[in-house]
């Protein structure tokens, strides 16, 4: 059976198949992925709210099929980050929350679809 190269050490001491690795959304290296994005529902967040002005609570959980608690870790992270903003109200004496897409999240999910197509585009070459 093959070794995989993910594990083998390249010049100067970096593991060859880390380029490829997602890392953190503070990494300035050019094949850095954006982890905050790149996790499914967090990704599920940010592609709901580009396609939707904005999107309550309730309509998120149910466009992504998931959990209360899920949803509402997801959204916080992605909220803290700056991506998301978070608008609570009161619709008559119900509770309403909303999301909306910030321009930092835009920028941030235009940035992640450009190199998912460079990815894509270097795999099929």
């Amino acid at each position: 059976m093959g070794r995989s190269t993910a594990n083998r050490q390249a010049p100067g001491g970096k593991p060859q198949g880390a380029a490829a690795r997602p890392s953190a959304a503070g990494d300035k290296t050019p094949l850095a992925l954006d982890r905050l994005i790149h996790e499914r529902l967090r990704l599920g967040i940010v592609s709901s709210l580009a396609v939707n002005d904005r999107l309550t609570f309730n309509e998120l959980k149910r466009l992504l099929d998931t959990t209360d608690g899920n949803l509402s870790v997801h959204a916080r992270k992605l909220e803290e980050a700056g991506y998301v903003a978070c608008d609570k109200s009161f619709d008559g004496r119900l509770p309403r929350t909303e999301y909306r897409l910030t321009a930092a999240g835009r920028r941030a999910l235009d940035k992640y679809l450009a190199h998912m197509e460079a990815i894509i585009r270097a795999a099929k070459a």
